[in-house]
């Protein structure tokens, strides 16, 4: 299948690029929105990229361009680097494309996918950590139905755990048809109006990649070395990391609360302001882009200016 990047046109556009700017695509996957990117800079910008996953960036060493370079690892490990060594002035826009990438949904043997028989692996860096067939085995009960209940928001937690700690017992899961087999049986088939394995799936990706404290580090990161006017552009796809990007958001683009009638001037008031960035909206992808790239269907494009 080929990859579609999703809200290509909408993200490209929020971050209003200027020639010479100096951009990060935090996120690089396939590639398709650091190409657009590249279209979009003149001779003097540049493009740094981001990714944990080592096929992706292999993927970004194909592209030959004196303005683009790709670095491996997380965002908050790279990003600091590319800063201090490469950025003489503050970074001009930064894009984030939450989730997992089709490459690695197609591919059964990343764990990604719970529609084909695979490895249950779900490392998005292969080169570090356990796999999740292995933290399954090694995991309690009380542990697995916290991740799949706080990552996943998943109603059936405490069964699913329950059902995988004794499946273990039997014989260790370390396939993804094995997982979704133990799922099916755990979720009465009124509850299931998606796939069941969605939530499951989700959580323990989101767990074995230490996907929420990533984040929460690069908005942070973020914040302090986009020049003022840049932009964070972020593409979310579940409720999770959106209501984590969505808080952000509002913590940072409001003054603080004082109570009525407090001693403190408007001048004053200001030396204490929380606000750096400037909300600009939301995009949701339209019918049309739905239809051609379902995934799209939970996307939630956030944009952030910096003051």
């Amino acid at each position: 299948m080929k990859h579609i990047p999703v809200l290509l046109k909408e993200s490209i556009t929020a971050l209003k690029i200027k020639r010479t700017g100096i951009y990060v695509d935090g996120t690089f996957g396939a590639g398709g929105h650091s190409l657009e990117i590249l279209k979009n800079i003149g001779k003097s910008g540049k493009l740094y990229a981001i990714d944990q996953d080592l096929s992706a960036v292999k993927l970004g060493k194909k592209i030959y361009d004196p303005r683009f370079f790709i670095k491996h690892g997380s965002f908050s490990e790279r990003i600091k680097d590319i800063y201090i060594k490469h950025c003489n002035n503050k970074i001009n826009g930064i894009l984030l494309d939450l989730g997992v990438s089709s490459i690695q949904l197609n591919t059964a043997n990343r764990g990604f996918s719970f529609m084909k028989d695979g490895l249950l692996d779900m490392r998005m860096n292969t080169s570090t950590g356990i796999p999740a067939w292995l933290w399954l085995k090694k995991s309690n009960q009380k542990k697995i139905e916290f991740v799949l209940k706080n990552f996943g928001e998943e109603k059936y937690a405490k069964k699913i755990s329950f059902s995988i700690i004794e499946r273990n017992k039997q014989k260790t899961i370390t396939r993804t048809l094995d997982l979704v087999d133990i799922i099916n049986k755990s979720i009465p088939r009124k509850y299931q109006h998606k796939h069941p394995a969605t939530r499951t799936f989700q959580a323990i990706r989101i767990y074995i990649n230490n996907e929420i404290q990533e984040l929460k580090k690069i908005l942070k990161i973020s914040i302090k070395i986009l020049a003022n006017k840049s932009r964070l552009v972020i593409i979310c796809f579940h409720s999770i990391e959106n209501r984590i990007v969505k808080n952000f958001f509002k913590k940072y683009s409001q003054y603080p609360f004082f109570p009525k009638g407090f001693p403190i001037t408007h001048k004053k008031m200001q030396k204490y302001k929380n606000k750096k960035i400037k909300i600009i909206k939301k995009i949701k992808p339209n019918q049309i882009e739905v239809k051609k790239n379902p995934r799209s269907r939970s996307a939630i494009l956030r944009i952030a200016e910096i003051l």
